[in-house]
């Protein structure tokens, strides 16, 4: 038997096994040390996986939440799409225009006749000249020697026809605005999905990062526990817990793992880069406290949306298409000049030029035009039910992206408040335990409670500024 000052008896050997066992009273005085070591051991880890966490991210690019926007708007194949719209819309205005200038037409027929075309003249067709017939007997004249052909050539310069010409023009450029609108709603859209990407890529990154934390420190843990089980310092089902644990710590490494390298992914398709392309990205700051008028918010919105614009649009196009069909009712009118010519013609004029006005109309067309005019009328009454109705769905959803952002707000300050309790929790735990009141596994509870408030707090930031990301494609900010 080995002792102490004061009798404290330490262990004896067991001589049948030759392993030391320590007695009841020296278990007792042990505990709180080792269980003190264990959470310095945790406390020590836990720094220095911050530290090597961040070398690691240091391997890769950083990549903040405005580069994200910028290469996006740069490079994402569905926005230049979008713009490519754009121009061909410009090309088809170019296209109308030539419209108001001089048509140039040409028609040549050149072939072989199939048959013996010719004129026939009897005797004394043209009358008679000093009582001679003219001609004197029948005549036949070929009309030509087995190769013909004509060319028909025209110009003409529209004059009516410029008000319907321009009408359509007019129409057309209201297409390049929607275009337009159209490139800005995507681009919108794009913005906030690319920062929907990002704080998701950066929820994944921090709690893989955590997660890789607490693998580092239960398998020390685990470590250290096994050495005092054997020691019978603390007990087995103690160590056993431990190990189920660093099991579930592990199995988590990899599923936010997986779920990280998806969101990268993902990104990196919005930024049309190579799904391969390893970044970082940059902590997410602070959230904002500004205040935010609704009033004003849906002033804004009906103002920058696009949606706003592109049901404008739909009915001035509406517009000009019932004063097209309108116009059908006025007359073509057109200054022309005309140039026929038939080549080996033998008795016919080879060149016939002639210069004049053309007019065209349909007096009668059984009511067609006026059903086209009704029809018109109708699909203006149409836009503008659709332009009241998106302007409703706008201030709709303003107000619930609002209400959304002043939840997240709360629910971001619930959690902060949640954090700031356990942390101060965990602080008075380990006081305690210093004096010996509480058991360890209290105090790794306590440190598991930090660590899932710290993550809801994470969580509650993102969606914070998910919420005001949204919000602001609500309003028509990008």
């Amino acid at each position: 038997m080995y002792s102490i000052v004061g009798k404290t008896t330490i262990g004896h050997r067991d001589f049948a096994s030759g392993v030391w066992r320590i007695s009841d009273t020296m278990r007792r005085v042990l505990s709180p040390l080792v269980t003190v070591c264990l959470i310095f051991v945790v406390l020590y880890l836990a720094s220095t996986s911050g530290v090597v966490a961040a070398q690691e991210s240091a391997d890769s690019a950083l990549l903040t939440v405005d580069q994200a926007v910028q290469i996006a708007v740069a490079n994402n194949r569905t926005l230049k799409i979008a713009s490519l719209d754009i121009d061909k819309s410009k090309w088809q205005i170019a296209e109308a225009k030539t419209n108001r200038l001089p048509v140039f037409k040409t028609y040549v027929f050149a072939a072989a006749n199939l048959n013996s075309p010719a004129f026939t003249f009897k005797q004394s067709t043209f009358g008679t000249i000093d009582n001679v017939p003219i001609p004197p007997k029948d005549t036949i004249i070929p009309f030509s020697s087995g190769i013909g052909g004509s060319q028909l050539s025209q110009i003409a310069q529209p004059i009516t026809q410029l008000y319907k010409i321009n009408l359509g023009i007019h129409a057309q450029q209201l297409g390049i605005d929607y275009a337009n609108q159209e490139y800005r709603a995507k681009r919108q859209s794009l913005v906030s999905d690319v920062k929907q990407a990002y704080y998701a890529v950066l929820e994944s990154e921090s709690a893989l990062e955590a997660a890789k934390s607490a693998v580092t420190q239960y398998e020390e843990t685990d470590r250290v526990a096994l050495q005092y089980v054997a020691q019978e310092a603390i007990l087995k089902s103690e160590s056993l817990d431990v190990k189920a644990k660093l099991a579930q710590a592990k199995y988590q490494v990899i599923h936010l793992n997986n779920e990280l390298q998806t969101r990268k992914e993902h990104l990196n398709d919005l930024l049309a880069r190579d799904l391969l392309t390893d970044f970082h990205t940059e902590a997410v700051p602070p959230q904002s406290f500004e205040e935010i008028d609704l009033n004003a918010a849906r002033q804004t919105a009906l103002s920058q949306r696009p949606e706003m614009a592109e049901a404008n649009i739909g009915v001035k196009k509406s517009m000009y298409d019932r004063k097209l069909a309108q116009a059908q009712y006025i007359p073509d009118i057109s200054a022309s000049f005309h140039y026929f010519s038939l080549f080996t013609a033998q008795i016919l004029p080879p060149n016939i030029a002639s210069a004049g006005i053309e007019f065209s109309w349909e007096p009668f067309d059984w009511g067609r035009r006026r059903d086209v005019v009704k029809e018109k009328e109708i699909s203006l009454t149409q836009s503008q039910i659709q332009l009241e109705q998106v302007r409703s769905q706008v201030l709709q959803d303003v107000n619930n992206r609002y209400r959304s952002l002043q939840e997240s707000r709360a629910a971001l300050e619930v959690a902060q408040a949640a954090r700031d309790a356990s942390t101060e929790k965990l602080r008075e735990a380990n006081d305690t335990f210093a004096k010996e009141a509480v058991l360890l596994r209290d105090v790794l509870q306590q440190h598991a409670a930090v660590a899932n408030a710290n993550y809801d707090y994470e969580q509650a930031l993102l969606s914070f500024w998910t919420a005001k990301a949204n919000f602001e494609k609500a309003v028509g900010k990008e």
